[in-house]
């Protein structure tokens, strides 16, 4: 019994180290994970950025818009701060049990990110998209938009040249995010630039753990988005007018219309159709209703297929209605 505890100790120390091998470095994380936290990340920027813009709602018009790159980056850092420098995992990572792992240490276990590399990150990221959002208006204070003032001898050649160096910087950086992703494709690692720079790459959180986000959740979203993109395309093909009167005669009964016919037809004709009110000028369209001329002629020109609203009648062209007007004195 001895013996067999002692075999059996050596592997007790494995079942108390679980908390170091907990992040196992080498397993493949989905591509579909990764694309996912980044689309997180920025809903959630642009949802802090709406909530911050609500707030001055009240105030004058376009008081946040000469301040607004800086504004978001602000924002964007202080995110940073609470998340990624906190616990090396952004927002979208930790829905989906995904955080960074250093590939510069030479350790196979996981390690978490240096200071360094979280604040190379947060520059990378926050930086580049200022610099594009504020490059119009650098131009203009350092004199280099094209529209500036022409300037001659080495100032001009300085100028071009200074510009030139932008443009191309701008383009090898787009070209460079593109190649950058098209590895990433390949290879499933580094989906954005700034990771495969600072040496970061998203791993599981958790062991043996593909994705929180369960496939019933996803197929919910699916079906509830597919409807609503069903919908938006079946009603501007339904006639709402012709269906509402429709069901109002069936409702209220379509035999008893033409009985009433003889003692409402005065009554019809005291009001439009449409605006409810006495008629102006009144049209009829070849239902015993009448309309305002106007009414009805704006009505006919946006609806081709349009329908009497009260009755549900095909809409033939207007017809001018002449009426006696009594005049009861008291």
């Amino acid at each position: 019994m001895v013996g067999m505890e002692s075999r059996n100790n050596p592997t007790r120390p494995a079942e108390g180290s679980t908390a170091q091998t907990e992040v196992d470095p080498q397993t493949a994380v989905l591509r579909i994970s990764q694309l996912d936290a980044i689309e997180l990340d920025s809903s959630l920027e642009q949802l802090l950025w709406s909530q911050f813009s609500q707030c001055f709602q009240n105030c004058r018009p376009g008081l946040l818009t000469p301040l607004e790159p800086e504004l978001r980056a602000l924002l964007q850092l202080l995110l940073w701060r609470f998340t990624l420098y906190s616990n090396c995992t952004t927002v979208g990572q930790s829905l989906l049990s995904l955080r960074y792992h250093n590939i510069l240490s030479t350790s196979p276990r996981y390690r978490p990110l240096t200071r360094r590399q979280k604040l190379g990150l947060a520059l990378l990221t926050a930086g580049p998209r200022w610099l594009q959002e504020r490059s119009h208006s650098l131009l203009l204070c350092l004199g280099l938009s094209p529209g500036g003032p022409a300037s001659d001898g080495d100032r001009g050649l300085l100028q071009k040249g200074l510009r030139s160096c932008l443009i191309l910087a701008s383009s090898i950086a787009q070209l460079a995010s593109l190649i950058n992703f098209l590895v990433f494709l390949r290879r499933g690692r580094h989906p954005v630039l700034a990771e495969r720079i600072v040496g970061a790459r998203a791993v599981f959180s958790k062991p043996n753990v593909v994705r929180d986000v369960t496939y019933q959740y996803m197929n919910r979203e699916l079906l509830w988005h597919g409807f609503a993109e069903f919908l938006i395309f079946l009603l501007p093909l339904v006639n709402t007018r012709k269906l509402k009167a429709t069901l109002s005669s069936l409702v209220l009964g379509g035999g008893s219309a033409d009985g009433k016919g003889a003692t409402e037809g005065t009554g019809v004709w005291k009001e439009c159709g449409l605006c409810g009110e006495w008629p102006t000028m009144p049209h009829s369209v070849g239902c015993q209703h009448v309309f305002c001329y106007y009414c009805i002629k704006s009505h006919s020109i946006a609806d081709a297929y349009l329908t009497c609203p009260k009755c549900g009648a095909e809409a033939g062209q207007p017809e001018s209605v002449k009426m006696e007007v009594e005049m009861m004195g008291w």
